[in-house]
């Protein structure tokens, strides 16, 4: 089984690098498009855009609607607004720089129906309204990070010597999951993370279903908002050498829809990790109702790394998905503090 199962990784990593832009180097790259828009920043926005590697705010994340250091999108125009979407590109997959634009353009829906004064709503809601902050000097050589966030959405990045050791927490969500205009206008921006999940637990048998649904009740979030390291438990559900070849298959391709926004460089260094520890012992669980439209909840939990999927509120039509590193969010080793309790 361990043959076959490191015979699937090549190939799953062949497939995201042919589906990244180009950049091979994304840590040149960012630190190119960093300095780049710190160049054209008045000294008072690039204050605000600045803050020491050590300094304790490159911690304190968050993917809720609130008040954030750093500059935000709406306050910049022209080269500086191009300047910064240049960052942010450097920081993902063409894919995965296409998502975040669907899950901003959200915003807008939030802003258009929920209650209240207009102006309240507009401040709150925006698809400008994320915001950049980077931690240390951008450069060739030394350590530095960065962090693109706002609602529903954290991607946090360290750079050594020009390479990306850490890209977690990787958070997206969406709200709403789903909108419906009529026959072919609906959008799901992230529709592939619940359907592969949900196709899986469907093609179970009565004994897989035995160890992949956990409980018939969800949670009401996932773990670890704003924590500086993913809050983990004992890995539960259904192994991944448990699973049927169909299975297997789709498990990779959901695995996939996690790993793809990222460069290839930062996909490749996630799957050689996964590959190191193995595949075999990966765990999926579920929470929740099967069915589409009620609440529901999944965990997948390796050596290296865990994901969980949350999709309960506003009558399950708000998802919250994080990617977290098992070895350390934010380059910081955490082996013994992520040891499951």
């Amino acid at each position: 089984m361990r043959s076959v199962l490191c015979l699937c990784l090549p190939l799953l990593l062949c497939g995201f690098a042919a589906a990244d832009d180009g950049s091979d180097t994304p840590g040149v790259a960012m630190a190119t498009a960093a300095a780049r828009l710190a160049e054209l920043l008045p000294a008072e926005q690039r204050d605000k855009l600045h803050y020491g590697f050590a300094d304790p705010e490159r911690l304190n994340w968050h993917f809720i609607p609130k008040d954030r250091n750093g500059i935000v999108l709406w306050d910049l125009f022209g080269e500086p607004r191009k300047a910064a979407e240049e960052l942010v590109k450097s920081g993902l997959s063409a894919a995965g720089y296409a998502k975040t634009l669907q899950v901003r353009s959200l915003e807008e829906v939030l802003y258009l129906f929920e209650g209240g004064e207009e102006a309240y709503r507009r401040d709150r809601r925006h698809t400008h309204k994320y915001h950049l902050t980077i931690f240390g000097t951008p450069a060739a050589t030394g350590t530095w990070g960065w962090r693109f966030e706002g609602h529903h959405m954290s991607l946090n990045f360290v750079i050594r010597d020009g390479v990306v050791v850490s890209s977690t927490p990787e958070m997206m969500g969406a709200n709403p999951a789903l909108i419906d205009a009529g026959p072919g206008r609906s959008l799901r921006v992230l529709a592939a993370r619940e359907d592969l999940a949900r196709a899986i637990l469907k093609a179970c048998s009565d004994e897989q279903k035995k160890q992949m649904w956990i409980s018939d009740k969800a949670p009401d979030d996932i773990r670890g908002a704003a924590a500086p390291q993913a809050v983990v438990d004992q890995p539960v559900g259904l192994r991944y050498a448990d699973m049927s070849p169909d299975q297997q298959k789709m498990f990779r391709e959901l695995l996939g829809e996690y790993l793809s926004v990222m460069p290839a460089q930062v996909v490749r260094d996630r799957m050689k990790a996964i590959e190191k520890a193995g595949m075999a012992d990966i765990r999926m669980g579920w929470w929740g109702d099967a069915e589409v439209n009620k609440r529901h909840h999944y965990v997948i939990q390796g050596a290296t790394f865990i994901i969980e999927y949350n999709n309960t509120q506003n009558d399950a039509n708000h998802v919250h998905s994080i990617f977290r590193s098992l070895e350390g969010d934010f380059a910081i080793p955490t082996a013994a503090q992520n040891t499951p309790r």
